[in-house]
């Protein structure tokens, strides 16, 4: 016993006297995909108020009830920006109100229920949950190339195709602005057709804020 002892403490010797090494840490692993969840959207508290015969009404599914007025980041140095604003999105009480839920509270399911578009770039669905209604979102980013198609977070519909979008900046100065490059949008952003300077690029329960399930 005592020659077993004597051989322990002879090999852990080197050991005690120069310490222990730790090895080096590996290369981190890449973040994990989120799981698929759900979020709950409200309406914004300054939505329009919306009732039966406006949705029944083809003349009102070409205005504006959210924005009726060209925000001051649009074209600010152009004349008749409101028409201009209008021409940008005709469809905006269709596509938000009328075959969209953007005045009801709903439930968002997905990887990003969040976001348009994935983060990491590639493919992004999503399904928005209005009651037993169930309204589809696919899009697909890379590189500057994005295309969606479907009910994006708010519970308008939307349609988009854009080829040389620009990459957003890590901070723009200007919130709200364009950034983008010439691209064909459909019920989403600008269509601007006229030249000149400031000429634009082409919760189950109300009032609860959006919480992660």
């Amino acid at each position: 016993m005592r020659q077993l002892l004597a051989l322990v403490l002879l090999l852990a010797g080197p050991s005690l006297a120069f310490g222990c090494g730790s090895a080096a840490p590996g290369p981190s692993l890449p973040e994990a995909r989120p799981h698929w969840h759900s979020l709950v959207m409200v309406p914004r508290t300054n939505a329009p108020v919306v009732h039966i015969w406006n949705k029944l009404n083809p003349i009102w599914w070409l205005g504006n009830a959210s924005e009726p007025h060209a925000p001051a980041w649009y074209r600010p140095n152009g004349s008749l920006r409101d028409l201009w604003w209008w021409l940008r999105n005709p469809f905006s009480n269709f596509s938000s109100y009328v075959i969209g839920v953007a005045d009801k509270p709903t439930v968002r399911y997905g990887r990003y229920p969040d976001k348009i578009g994935n983060p990491n770039g590639g493919w992004n669905f999503a399904v928005t949950r209005r009651r037993i209604v169930y309204l589809p979102f696919i899009d697909y980013k890379h590189g500057r190339f994005e295309f969606y198609f479907g009910w994006r977070q708010a519970g308008d519909f939307g349609a988009k195709l854009n080829f040389r979008q620009k990459i957003p900046e890590p901070a723009n100065p200007i919130a709200g602005a364009d950034t983008g490059g010439p691209c064909l949008f459909i019920w989403d952003q600008p269509v601007d057709l006229s030249p000149g300077p400031g000429a634009g690029s082409g919760s189950d329960l109300p009032g609860e804020p959006p919480v992660s399930r």
